[in-house]
């Protein structure tokens, strides 16, 4: 199982940036990719930007161009750089990690969220 915190929420005005930052601890060596999700009330949590560990990511159109993921290896750290940010972009952002160790079942676990508020 891996454990997930959120950190880097918060108010920021339209056309600013935001950094959020994912720190994985537990079964780290297992993962085989993490993702930020995000979700507004009364709608289903979307995946907005997924990286596996060789590396390559994925965005979704409505943030491509303006979400960028990094990982900090050493720290077990997965950062996602959010520029240009819209009212629209106002979410609970979530952090998942899916892993799967030698002869275990393959595990999806959260974080707890981390609000981000983008004011017009």
């Amino acid at each position: 199982q891996v454990q997930l915190v959120e950190s880097g929420g918060g108010l920021v005005q339209a056309g600013g940036s935001l950094r959020l930052s994912c720190a994985a601890s537990g079964d780290t060596l297992c993962i085989h990719a993490m993702g930020w999700y995000r979700q507004t009330p009364g709608k289903e949590r979307e995946l907005i930007a997924g990286i596996t560990t060789a590396g390559s990511t994925n965005y979704t159109d409505s943030v491509k161009d303006r979400f960028s993921l990094s990982r900090d290896n050493a720290k077990n750290t997965l950062i996602l750089q959010m520029n240009s940010l819209k009212p629209e972009d106002t979410a609970v952002y979530y952090c998942n990690a899916v892993s799967r160790c030698a002869g275990s079942r393959y595990m999806s676990d959260w974080g707890r969220g981390t609000q981000v508020t983008v004011s017009p």
